[in-house]
């Protein structure tokens, strides 16, 4: 683990219940493995934590982070913006976490981790994180993961 990290965060559009983020599985596409192991997931970037809190909220069809710059996500959203006004950002300690392989900033444990810091986050206020998919990235991105899904029920540009 790296020395200069003290924390890691967790995003989820739900509040908490109880004092423990329990360990789910993750439902990324097939392409990263990893991304489907039962663990609870996590970032060395707040940023990132947001934009996965985004892309889990009702309303949502789906996500995607292209890539990572010093200062900058390329994240892209499929669908609609949530309609709920707030996500939750989780800080956590880096005790049982490991760096996953096959994204950069991403880390999992294995076991359930209590967190040390909960963050109620305005939706509004992070936006700017993430671009919206053209129609047409929309219908290729529907067409590799969701077969069955029609596109005008959720696009409202």
């Amino acid at each position: 683990m790296n020395k200069k990290l003290k924390v890691l965060y967790h995003g989820s559009p739900n509040k908490l219940i109880g004092d423990t983020l329990n360990l789910s599985e993750g439902t990324d596409s097939d392409e990263r493995l990893e991304n489907n192991l039962f663990g609870v997931y996590a970032s060395d970037r707040k940023d990132f934590a947001i934009v996965i809190a985004i892309f889990n909220c009702k309303g949502v069809l789906g996500g995607s982070i292209e890539g990572f710059a010093k200062n900058k996500i390329d994240a892209r959203i499929y669908g609609n913006f949530p309609k709920q006004k707030y996500v939750y950002i989780y800080v956590l300690p880096l005790k049982t976490f490991k760096r996953t392989k096959s994204i950069e900033h991403q880390f999992i444990s294995d076991k359930p981790v209590k967190p040390i810091k909960i963050e109620k986050i305005l939706i509004s206020d992070y936006l700017y994180l993430i671009q919206r998919a053209t129609e047409e990235q929309t219908q290729k991105w529907i067409k590799k993961y969701n077969k069955n899904i029609k596109i005008n029920t959720y696009i409202s540009m």
